[in-house]
């Protein structure tokens, strides 16, 4: 039974659900309290959140939980073979969606619900703020019209970048460019996503 610890509502697990929702694999929330306690930590001691355990398989990080599900129990479309025209850009959005936005906002999150109220708009949070709006105006570029990121279905890329736009709207408190607003409500319609969602919640 795969186990996914996270924090009540938290964006980065949720990616790992939604892709077992999707790919119709069986997966347990285990709830983690903030700041994470000792016991927690014993599992995994970077005492990061989320973390994964399956069987004798254990982990952190939410890209690299994706892409172990996705090999080890695909195959799956989220994925593509690595000779299918769509996987180097879904392996790009896919880390995109951590390496360029999630990460990111981390410490926009700190400052929003942690800083001072002189400090909340201190030069570098207006500036990763700024930089993060570009990103995010990127993706709408690339986007367009289209459904999915990267060709006719759902992706590791929609999943990751999707997340990260919620933490970007929910915790940072930031607007979505229309084409974006439209993106993710489209995709949090997804029943996997909502079971997901339900069962993280």
């Amino acid at each position: 039974m795969i186990k996914i610890y996270d924090f009540p509502h938290g964006a980065r697990g949720l990616r790992v659900a939604w892709l077992c929702e999707e790919m119709g694999l069986d997966q347990t929330f285990v709830p983690v309290g903030f700041p994470p306690d000792r016991s927690y930590r014993a599992l995994n001691p970077f005492g990061t959140v989320p973390f994964l355990q399956d069987g004798n398989v254990s982990m952190s990080e939410s890209i690299a939980m994706m892409f172990y599900i996705a090999q080890k129990y695909g195959p799956t479309d989220a994925l593509p073979p690595v000779d299918n025209e769509r996987f180097t850009k879904v392996l790009q959005f896919t880390l995109l969606g951590e390496a360029s936005l999630s990460s990111l906002m981390t410490p926009l999150l700190a400052v929003r619900f942690g800083a001072p109220d002189d400090q909340k708009r201190n030069w570098w949070a207006v500036g990763i703020e700024s930089r993060l709006k570009g990103t995010v105006d990127r993706i709408g570029d690339e986007l367009g019209e289209r459904e999915f990121l990267v060709g006719s279905s759902l992706s590791l890329a929609d999943i990751s970048v999707a997340t990260a736009l919620r933490i970007w709207r929910r915790g940072v408190g930031q607007d979505l460019p229309t084409t974006l607003q439209a993106y993710c409500e489209r995709l949090e319609e997804r029943p996997a996503c909502k079971r997901a969602m339900a069962a993280h919640g």
